[in-house]
């Protein structure tokens, strides 16, 4: 892919490996081991100018301070998992749905959660797109691409967790 800018940023969940398109929107957002995250490659464009926006309000966001990002997002995917992504968008801070939940909010049945759930694991914006805001039926801290370790500790920040 040509014409992609990178960035790492700190956070207290670890280093953030950022990706924007030429326009300086996101592409993806990932963390360390994160199933299915992006690692940097050949011919990518090292440029922290793209990512200003998005390090600011990510340490708003860490320092409790920001509870809904406002960047221009560009994530690449089916339409079935736009739908799911952009359903993400509308799970307000300091609260969790469950998968069903996200299953309802695009119209589709009960029979088609596990397709929600892959294109849940599948969100390239971990954080800015609030995947870890999604829980199991039963209340399980389950399916988190960043580990659930990192999917407690949002929540916990978000006060959707008792700390």
């Amino acid at each position: 892919m040509t014409d992609v800018y990178w960035a790492r940023l700190a956070s207290p969940v670890g280093p953030l490996l950022l990706t924007a398109d030429p326009d300086g929107a996101l592409t993806s957002l990932s963390v360390p081991g994160q199933k299915g995250g992006r690692s940097v490659e050949d011919g990518w464009r090292h440029d922290a100018g793209p990512f200003r926006a998005a390090g600011e309000q990510l340490a708003a966001y860490f320092a409790g301070e920001l509870t809904a990002f406002r960047l221009p997002l560009a994530a690449h995917g089916t339409a079935f998992r736009q739908q799911v992504w952009e359903a993400l968008d509308d799970v307000p801070y300091g609260s969790t749905v469950t998968y069903g939940e996200i299953a309802a909010r695009i119209g589709v049945s009960r029979a088609a959660v596990r397709a929600v759930g892959g294109a849940i694991g599948a969100n390239p914006l971990l954080i800015v797109r609030p995947c870890h805001r999604v829980i199991g039926a039963n209340g399980s801290m389950t399916g988190y691409a960043g580990g659930v370790e990192r999917k407690v500790r949002l929540l916990t920040l978000e006060g959707a967790l008792a700390g």
